[in-house]
């Protein structure tokens, strides 16, 4: 995991504990130049990724299915526009005299259409299992 370990400098893993020697916690920090050049490189900003509660998105890089996104660019919570609805036809009796919805005056099928309540929780989201992530930093 330290010294010799196959992942370069700056990759960020999932792992079931907090960070071992030689690694960080992706939780927005600062860290030193001084003391981790290599992870300076990879990180210019001198700022870990924050990844607490996140899903890593792989970055479109030109695909044009996530277009617009920069390497490390957050991106906030959406749920894609849509709308449920409830149809349902109704018999409606031949009466003298009566009139339905939009003129309708004899025995006919009319479809009528109700939008139903929201429901759900407070977030979008598939089912997942919670790691920490942490970033190779020496």
């Amino acid at each position: 995991m330290g010294d010799g370990s196959a992942l370069p400098v700056g990759t960020p893993i999932p792992w079931v504990s907090y960070a071992p020697t030689g690694w960080l916690n992706c939780n927005g920090a600062a860290f030193s130049a001084a003391l981790y050049p290599k992870l300076a490189l990879a990180y210019p900003n001198l700022t870990l990724p924050d990844l607490r509660g996140e899903f890593i998105r792989g970055w479109d890089a030109g695909r044009g299915v996530d277009s617009g996104r920069a390497l490390l660019s957050a991106q906030g919570f959406l749920v894609e526009s849509h709308t449920h609805n409830l149809n349902y036809r109704a018999l409606l009796p031949e009466v003298e005299g009566a009139t339905y919805f939009g003129g309708v005056t004899s025995a006919t099928k009319v479809g009528l259409t109700s939008q139903m309540s929201s429901y759900g929780g407070t977030e979008t989201r598939p089912r997942n299992v919670a790691f920490n992530y942490i970033v190779r930093a020496a």
